[in-house]
């Protein structure tokens, strides 16, 4: 989620470490690699905003542009920011610029990933998530259950549920990630549903159960399953 909070966050820490530097400007042999760069792109919706069930366009569009799109270029001027940090610079404004950087990358992610596997009809788990599901939670109905009850959980409050690939455990777990900052240590995410405010509030008001009913009529299972796929062969290469 991108709150009000985070925008100022991110433009008093880049106000911050200009400020930083001599005369409040960069250095001109400030070192640019791949981590400063701050080109991440504004990725598109994968899917026609008009034809999801149980969601407004303008809800989509908003969620996209306003809060998915902020945390992007956030992230953008953030690394801008960290590439003129020097020995001089002080802690707080280095400390400040990472736990920003962290918060607009797991942002980032996770809406780029929650779009993602929305644009589906949601009707069935495609046949190797279906035997991962079972597996790790006896069958697709409970963890069907204990997800939703995730959602409904953090639907006063804020948050993401998640359905992760455990690497540690070696197979799919649901996890709770309040704010941005918090994650498993060793997994890849395989299903992801936003449970802030923005991600429903336009269409539900304060209905987390009507939102999460949406959201299951348009899981994209397809999407999952080949982020199942992925994260299976990554882990066989692990283990092996």
């Amino acid at each position: 989620m991108m709150t009000r909070r985070d925008v100022l966050l991110g433009s008093m820490l880049v106000g911050g470490a200009a400020m930083a530097q001599p005369g409040g400007k960069a250095e001109d042999t400030a070192t640019r690699g791949d981590a400063f760069l701050g080109k991440h792109p504004i990725q598109p919706l994968p899917f026609d905003p008009k034809k999801l069930s149980g969601f407004s366009e303008k809800l989509l569009v908003s969620h996209h542009d306003n809060n998915y799109g902020g945390a992007v270029k956030n992230l953008n001027k953030v690394e801008a920011e960290l590439s003129k940090v020097g020995p001089d610079t002080p802690g707080f404004t280095v400390a400040g610029l990472e736990a920003a950087k962290l918060k607009f990358t797991n942002s980032m992610i996770l809406h780029e990933m929650y779009f993602g596997n929305l644009g589906g009809d949601g009707k069935a788990a495609a046949p190797q998530t279906e035997r991962a599901l079972v597996q790790a939670y006896g069958s697709r109905a409970r963890w069907e259950e204990l997800f939703r009850a995730l959602g409904n959980a953090l639907g006063g409050g804020s948050g993401w549920a998640i359905l992760d690939w455990d690497f540690n455990l070696h197979g799919p777990r649901i996890y709770w990630a309040g704010d941005h900052t918090n994650a498993v240590a060793f997994g890849a995410p395989l299903l992801v549903m936003d449970m802030y405010e923005h991600a429903f509030a336009i269409d539900y008001g304060a209905s987390a159960k009507d939102y999460i009913e949406a959201f299951f009529k348009n899981i994209q299972w397809a999407e999952v399953e080949r982020r199942l796929g992925r994260a299976q062969k990554a882990d066989a290469a692990l283990r092996g």
